[in-house]
């Protein structure tokens, strides 16, 4: 198995986990928090899928799903339209307000725009670097483990989230 073979393995188990977390949640549990500055899984979700969005059309040199597929108007948040979730306060995240169906729309459209990349991309072009200001600078391949982490880690915490929750009724 190559290294894009990895990735897309990686980046398939994403749907299953973020569909998981989603199913049979409303309002309640998605803008639940487990303290006054803990995440939402409707942020947790909105920011997986931003952060995927966002750093994958950077190294695939598309417009983001976000944009081009009209979820910045269907989300309607008070935030700029490039705002993926990062450095917001503990306001801005009770802000991401929208039902699961939405939030797994946008996931699962956002990972058919990874798995279109990936799927034309070459055991070579993991190496291309993509942005030379961090020593040593950082690849193609390094960039889409770094986001793979990152989803999967924010796909957890609204795993655990869900399961307080739900568990507590």
């Amino acid at each position: 198995m190559d290294g894009v073979a990895v990735l897309q393995d990686g980046y398939g188990r994403l749907g299953d986990l973020v569909h998981g977390v989603l199913d049979g949640l409303g309002e309640r549990e998605l803008t639940a928090r487990l303290g006054p500055e803990a995440n939402t899984i409707a942020w947790l979700v909105w920011h997986l899928s931003r952060v995927e969005d966002a750093q994958v059309a950077e190294v695939a040199g598309t417009e983001q799903v976000w944009t081009a597929q009209g979820f910045v108007d269907r989300f309607d948040l008070p935030f700029d339209a490039d705002a993926t979730g990062y450095g917001q306060s503990a306001d801005e995240v009770a802000q991401v307000r929208a039902t699961a169906e939405l939030l797994g729309a946008y996931a699962d459209a956002t990972r058919a725009a990874t798995d279109a990349y990936l799927a034309r991309l070459g055991e070579d072009d993991l190496g291309r670097v993509v942005d030379e200001r961090w020593d040593p600078p950082v690849t193609v391949g390094v960039r889409l483990v770094s986001v793979l982490g990152d989803v999967l880690e924010h796909a957890g915490q609204a795993a655990f989230i869900k399961g307080v929750v739900t568990s507590q009724g």
